[in-house]
């Protein structure tokens, strides 16, 4: 069973903890992405650099399966976690800081402590080594044009212990590569996953596309769906003033994309929350939206870029035919259209097609193959519109007979369209992510959390 205390702010309280940070703190190198960022307002002057910060009284903030998390845990992390995303400590967003400095130093203690009970029990090993961490670092650094020393030294001047740093790139790196080790390879994206998405993909192409960056505070982490508005309120206000929108989406959201600094890339509408499909509807490229709130927490989505949408849906289709020339009498239509109509609920898919005309005289079928829907005649354009994969037209008169269409597959055609590959490891990319935020949901409600 997990118990856990009322929150309460641990000793020093908001006030000392603010004018802490807002006379050591100025936003570092390391939180400026280059690309990707939304445009900025002119941002508040710096404060001076203090000397250095003064040290604080040592006590409790949390306890998690006896494990002891400090004020100066936390502490430390809230300075490492606004360097990181460039956000400037204020009494309204510093609450936000410090409940997401707790819950991440939770959720990487409840994640370190299940990876070790794991290395013991299978005798492997799982948690990154001292090198492997060291790498991560100078990649790090070489992303923001910096050396190694140089990206330490800045961590090192605003009163960061690299001890907290690493640790945080430790337990991420660890987990990602368990839930990565243990589940990736049982992971199965079957084909009918991949042409439904590309059966969406093609049943939008023609509507307008957007490249797109998201955070998404999700409600039952952060504390209910109040707390999820008002925190994503309190973000948009520091990405405004500066606040770079990847580095703010790495710290703070929720999403699979988070460690991608939220790039979603580009998406159809459908693929999206109705609610965000609304509000890109709304945007122009360059501007961030409001908090859109949805059933399970908050968004805040960067429009990158816009785009018309692609005319070019490339169709795979089947035929049965019934011969007829252009000049054919009515009744030869009319008993031509009977034996379509009849032969059509018999055909209970696109495998079954040939067998089912063959049974019948007088009747041709045969594969049509692939085609960009608006290379086929006007009436199959029609049909093939229209219809969903599996569905059957009715009968549709052309100067060489009748016939019914039958879609076999849909896909989005043009060189935007996302490949098989591409679809496939996105699909098992959300239901990595998917897996492991029940895993550590599941370590929450098995562990004891107690917050001082």
């Amino acid at each position: 069973m997990r118990s856990a205390r009322s929150v309460t702010t641990f000793a020093a309280g908001a006030a000392s903890i603010l004018a802490l940070t807002a006379a050591s703190f100025a936003p570092p190198a390391l939180a400026q992405d280059q690309a990707g960022a939304p445009p900025q307002v002119e941002a508040p002057a710096a404060a001076p650099q203090a000397a250095a910060p003064a040290p604080l009284s040592e006590s409790v903030a949390a306890v998690v399966n006896d494990d002891i998390i400090s004020s100066y845990d936390l502490m430390q992390r809230m300075r490492l976690l606004m360097a990181t995303s460039g956000m400037q400590p204020t009494q309204e967003n510093l609450p936000q800081i410090q409940q997401e400095a707790l819950r991440s130093l939770i959720d990487e203690r409840l994640q370190m402590q299940e990876l070790r009970r794991v290395e013991k029990q299978q005798k492997i090993t799982i948690i990154s080594t001292d090198k492997e961490v060291d790498e991560q670092v100078a990649d790090i650094a070489q992303a923001n044009k910096m050396t190694a020393d140089q990206l330490i030294q800045s961590l090192v001047q605003q009163g960061i212990g690299l001890d907290t740093w690493r640790a945080q790139l430790r337990a991420d790196s660890s987990w990602q590569s368990w839930i990565q080790g243990r589940y990736g390879s049982r992971l199965r994206i079957g084909e009918d996953q991949i042409k439904a998405y590309q059966r969406r993909l093609a049943e939008s192409a023609a509507k307008p596309q957007y490249q797109i960056s998201e955070v998404f505070l999700d409600a039952g982490r952060v504390g209910g769906m109040e707390v999820a508005v008002n925190g994503a309120a309190q973000l948009i206000t520091q990405m405004q003033q500066g606040a770079p929108f990847a580095a703010v989406a790495r710290q703070f959201s929720g999403s699979a994309t988070a460690a991608n600094g939220g790039d979603v890339g580009w998406v159809n509408q459908g693929e999206m929350p109705a609610e965000v499909d609304e509000a890109l509807e709304q945007l122009r490229p360059g501007q961030l939206s409001r908090p859109i709130q949805v059933k399970d927490g908050v968004y805040i989505i960067y429009l990158r870029e816009k785009r018309a949408g692609s005319k070019t849906a490339i169709v795979d289709l089947k035929q049965v035919a019934a011969p007829l020339a252009a000049d054919a009498t009515d009744a030869q239509v009319a008993a031509a259209t009977k034996l379509l109509t009849d032969l059509k609920p018999k055909i209970t898919s696109c495998q079954t097609l040939e067998t089912a005309a063959g049974k019948v005289d007088g009747l041709v079928a045969g594969d049509l193959g692939e085609a960009e829907i608006t290379d086929l005649a006007p009436a199959f354009q029609e049909a093939a519109n229209k219809l969903d994969v599996g569905q059957i037209s009715d009968p549709i008169r052309t100067d060489a007979g009748l016939h019914l269409i039958a879609v076999c597959g849909k896909r989005q055609g043009g060189a935007n369209a996302p490949t098989h590959d591409q679809i496939e490891n996105r699909l098992r990319g959300q239901q990595l992510a998917l897996i492991a935020k029940r895993y550590l949901r599941d370590l929450r409600n098995q562990a004891t959390i107690e917050n001082r």
